[in-house]
């Protein structure tokens, strides 16, 4: 029997914006004219073009203690700090295998990671689209206990930030865009170990009705444009709640990580990292559509060519990177053994090309990366003479999508997929 594929994550995200606009949609705990004001809020801040986004962060839930942004050592020869966040050097890499270790996988964080108690943890189900349609005060609770006896699942999969490369709109482009300022190190493959967010739906009693699920955080409010968002939630349709989406209590063998959603969160293969909802607590599951800040008016394409209400973000762009740093120092005459790495959202990466200055030429793949999230390559490059060189690497994926030479610009910033120019001296 063949099987439906999921919805894609542009064209949910297309529906949901245009009900929401009509009226047809419904967030709780949201106000529309205030997420109206968020969004007059929000041009003027792409119009100024600053380097981050203007936030506060509101007190923490009753029993969450919020504690530092981030919890995890930041060594600096392995993530570089960006505000609350932390972005994977690319040469902490070399070396390291095909999934990213936790002491250097990158921390998106919109406020701070929240310290949560596991036994008092408690995943909280309620909405329309269970049977009886609990509230949110009386949901259907499962304990990490409960999670951990349900038959268990473990995959690769890929998590990237939407905004990752945005600093090359601004250095390659002179386009800036303003939130944080990320490399290319928002971006890791983890293999990930927890329940099926299916299973625990049917469990709880799901019901032919539902359309939307919706996870939601338990990291403390997220205040911009001096409004109250509440917390970072993003609805999911249920198709794609019941084919891939994971609830995750571990990472590459070891229970989840603070910084990475402990207890539990959720993975969402494919789809921007905002999707995969960290520290879950509250999910919705409702028989109407839902909407929050963040598909309407966060994680939207904004700008020249962009519909009114924002372009939905597609599937995530196309991207490769060097395991090298920046501005490294080569010797002249001497061969090297370039190493990278190259992905998309859209599927596996088919071949990648590499540009040392004298055109572009094939990269060898390391084949037992073939299918997955993101493909290893290396290239052997002879530095002619001493100077400055500049390397690049472009990719092309299953689909036949290419990364383009320039990125399409957006006010916020999102889905670079531009070939970067990457800076070599040899000496």
């Amino acid at each position: 029997m063949s099987r439906t594929p999921p919805p894609q994550e542009a064209g949910h995200d297309a529906r949901r914006s245009r009900q929401w606009l009509a009226g047809e949609a419904h967030g709780a705990g949201v106000d529309r004219d205030g997420l109206l004001e968020v969004g007059a809020a929000m041009a003027a801040l792409t119009a100024a073009a600053a380097e981050r986004e203007p936030v506060a962060v509101a007190a923490a839930p009753v029993g969450v203690d919020p504690g530092t942004p981030i919890r995890k050592p930041l060594r600096p020869d392995l993530l570089r700090p960006l505000d609350t966040n932390a972005e994977m050097r690319w040469t902490a890499l070399a070396g390291q295998g095909y999934v990213v270790p936790n002491d250097r996988f990158f921390v998106r964080n919109h406020t701070v990671t929240p310290r949560l108690d596991p036994d008092a943890w408690r995943l909280r189900l309620f909405g329309t689209g269970l049977r009886g349609a609990p509230t949110r005060d009386t949901p259907v609770e499962f304990g990490l206990d409960d999670l951990r006896r349900l038959p268990a699942e473990e995959s690769a999969a890929l998590l990237e930030c939407a905004g990752n490369g945005r600093r090359f709109f601004a250095d390659q482009q002179d386009e800036p865009a303003p939130g944080v300022a990320w490399d290319l190190g928002g971006v890791g493959v983890a293999r990930w170990r927890g329940v099926r967010l299916g299973t625990v739906l049917r469990l709880a009693g799901l019901t032919g009705d539902a359309v939307d699920v919706m996870p939601e955080g338990l990291d403390p409010d997220y205040v911009t444009g001096g409004i109250n968002l509440g917390r970072v939630r993003r609805p999911l349709p249920i198709a794609k709640a019941l084919d891939d989406v994971l609830l995750a209590y571990e990472m590459n063998g070891e229970p989840l990580p603070a910084d990475h959603g402990f207890p539990v969160r959720v993975v969402v293969p494919g789809w921007i990292g905002i999707s995969s909802i960290k520290w879950v607590g509250p999910v919705e599951v409702s028989a109407t559509p839902l909407f929050s800040p963040w598909n309407t008016q966060f994680y939207r394409m904004f700008g020249p060519g962009q519909p009114a209400g924002g372009g939905m973000l597609a599937t995530q762009s196309i991207k490769s990177a060097f395991e090298l740093a920046w501005d490294a120092r080569v010797t002249a005459g001497e061969e090297v053994l370039l190493r990278g790495r190259s992905w998309s959202g859209a599927g596996p990466i088919d071949r990648v090309e590499v540009d040392t200055g004298d055109g572009w030429r094939p990269a060898d793949l390391v084949a037992a990366d073939r299918g997955g999230p993101w493909q290893r390559w290396t290239v052997r490059w002879r530095p002619p003479a001493p100077g400055r060189w500049i390397l690049r690497a472009r990719a092309t994926d299953v689909t036949g999508a290419v990364q383009p030479d320039r990125a399409a610009p957006n006010d916020l910033g999102y889905l670079f997929d531009g070939v970067v120019r990457h800076p070599v001296t040899a000496g």
